[in-house]
């Protein structure tokens, strides 16, 4: 029983030494709105030719650890990635997150119809090969959807 009992807070101890140090890897809501903002910003200024190159770069300040830019066309085509520039001009309309949900549709069709807003959906974390919760923030800025995605806990 004592045996037991000290293995088991232990364990409690290393969950909750765990757990903050997790969460501090991840961005903020606020940090994905603001380099949401710094893109839409710099599309609509620079123009997309020269906003989506810099984006693909994955270079600050478009990328900034988890977090980075991408920009669909509103048929869902790939304009830009931060996260892997090799996938601009790919078709992702019918990419599906882990749970099946056509996430890039709900993406085209929140900025469509609201012109800005979020997306849930689950995503494999390259960073700790764990499937987790993730957020996507966009906007349309013309024919375009740009967005910014980070795990939400």
């Amino acid at each position: 029983m004592v045996m037991f009992s000290r293995l088991g807070m232990i364990g409690a101890c290393a969950l909750l030494l765990a757990s903050p140090a997790q969460a501090a890897g991840h961005a903020t809501s606020h940090q994905a709105q603001d380099l949401l903002a710094t893109a839409v910003a710099e599309l609509q200024s620079a123009g997309s030719h020269k906003a989506f190159a810099e984006f693909d770069a994955g270079k600050a300040p478009y990328k900034a650890g988890e977090l980075y830019v991408f920009v669909f066309t509103l048929d869902g085509v790939y304009e830009a990635s931060g996260a892997n520039p090799k996938l601009v001009g790919t078709r992702a309309i019918d990419m599906t997150d882990a749970e099946g949900k056509p996430l890039v549709r709900e993406m085209i069709k929140v900025a469509t119809t609201t012109g800005q807003g979020r997306v849930d959906y689950v995503w494999l974390n390259r960073a700790d090969n764990h499937v987790e919760h993730k957020r996507s923030l966009v906007q349309r800025v013309g024919d375009h959807i740009v967005g910014v995605g980070y795990y939400a806990g």
